[in-house]
């Protein structure tokens, strides 16, 4: 790998990354395929908040590689099922050695999708969560101009508590936005960038 012009890593395959996902195969292969890319679905963004509220304070790699016991543990995150999960559940989760094993983000995990159900009568998460995208997008050269909170998801944040959502600050809103692709925080030079079909390149 040699590093490009403006931040990113050229790969073994030509293409150009940033670092974070330049090394690590899973790291890679996400980055490639599903980051910034538009979710549009209940289920989908549901799954998103929640692995972005256990990710507060740990690395994404940490996450992504404990995703599939994640899904086992909370039903695929389907907000209907987890939302009928009793403190039963929550001792039980607290003993899966395949998941993070934190009291407070489980509780909000649970919280959450209670929190979901009840926004379907008032336009749904979806509607919820886009109506803050930005009129603009940052346009990062390097990994030191990627933001990591916005006026955005300060308001998000503040609107979902309002919500009864849990583990949403501004910080991990931001990533979630990034997630999914209401900013692109794509490098400039990146072979992504531009590329979720929201976002001008």
């Amino acid at each position: 790998m040699t590093p490009a012009v403006s931040g990113s890593t050229i790969g073994d395959d030509g293409l150009a990354r940033p670092v974070w996902a330049s090394v690590d195969p899973m790291l890679r292969e996400y980055y490639d395929t599903e980051w910034g890319m538009p979710v549009r679905d209940e289920q989908g963004l549901y799954e998103r908040i929640s692995l972005e509220g256990f990710q507060a304070g740990l690395s994404w790699a940490t996450i992504l590689r404990k995703r599939p016991a994640f899904r086992a543990a909370f039903q695929n995150f389907d907000p209907e099922l987890v939302a009928r999960f009793t403190d039963a559940d929550v001792e039980r989760l607290m003993l899966d050695a395949g998941i993070v094993r934190n009291r407070l983000k489980i509780q909000a995990t649970i919280t959450n999708a209670r929190a979901t159900l009840a926004m379907r009568d008032d336009g749904g998460l979806v509607d919820f969560v886009w109506s803050f995208q930005p009129t603009t997008t940052p346009r990062p050269n390097s990994l030191d101009e990627v933001p990591t909170t916005s006026a955005e998801s300060v308001a998000l944040s503040k609107a979902l508590r309002k919500k009864g959502f849990a583990f949403v600050g501004p910080t991990t809103m931001f990533a979630l936005m990034e997630a999914i692709g209401m900013v692109d925080t794509h490098l400039a030079d990146s072979h992504r960038r531009g590329t979720s079909g929201v976002w001008p390149h």
